[in-house]
């Protein structure tokens, strides 16, 4: 049966470390699922742009397209930019705009991931305070989200998880850390709740200094790119149900 396109769209940066994270995962995305074709456009900075790729798909005659926000909450970006964009694409194309990435149990095994990679193991966990570091948000929804994500997550055997925001909401990431050293942790990681490097991701690191360990961004973690695909098929899905498929 004909696949949907998916189209990942990703908020874009000046910092071509964004680009450069997000093409790795969407390559990753392409070797889990040959035969889907996976495209790429970006709202902001870098191209191609997400109405250029909409044009294009239409020209060469796609009709059904999954647009999938490379996105860890719903804040604006999710709920008024990428509808938006979506709403002026050409009308032969058939769109259903895919849920955002958070939460999912599979980001916190990727964060996790990072954190071993960085050097703790899972022995470490009971005595390590953890900061969840999330770019940050002006949406009430979103910085629940995040909060939710770190109760959660400390039950999974941490020492003790805080979150902590780079923009927008409080406490930063030094203040989250100071108040793990306060609780008596006996070391304290940082793990950026973030998909690409850029200017708020410096500042998360710039945050963790006074941490023990700073862990990598998720950029193309093989838990992401599970998670892409989980969005994808849950976005077409009622379409199968209808076919009988």
């Amino acid at each position: 049966m004909h696949r949907p396109v998916l189209l990942v769209i990703a908020h874009g940066s000046r910092d071509p470390r964004h680009a450069r994270a997000v093409h790795a995962l969407v390559e990753r995305v392409r070797a889990l699922r040959p035969g889907l074709r996976v495209e790429t456009g970006f709202l902001d900075f870098n191209v191609p742009s997400v109405p250029g790729v909409l044009e294009s798909l239409a020209a060469k005659g796609a009709r059904d397209v999954v647009a999938l926000p490379l996105l860890l909450t719903r804040a604006f970006h999710a709920k008024a930019d990428i509808p938006a964009v979506l709403r002026q694409a050409p009308a032969r194309l058939r769109i259903r705009q895919a849920d955002v990435l958070g939460p999912s149990p599979l980001l916190l095994s990727a964060l996790e991931r990072r954190l071993y990679e960085a050097g703790l193991t899972p022995a470490d966990k009971p005595s390590t305070g953890v900061v969840l570091a999330s770019a940050g948000s002006t949406d009430p929804e979103a910085i629940a989200v995040i909060a939710e994500i770190a109760r959660e997550w400390r039950h999974t055997g941490w020492c003790a998880v805080r979150p902590a925001f780079a923009s927008a909401s409080l406490p930063r990431t030094e203040d989250a850390v100071a108040e793990l050293r306060a609780l008596g942790c006996e070391r304290v990681a940082v793990a950026p709740y973030v998909l690409a490097p850029g200017f708020l991701p410096d500042r998360i690191a710039r945050g963790a200094a006074g941490a023990d360990v700073l862990a990598d961004v998720l950029g193309p973690a093989p838990e992401v790119a599970r998670l892409l695909l989980e969005r994808y098929d849950a976005a077409r899905r009622p379409a199968l149900t209808a076919l009988g498929a």
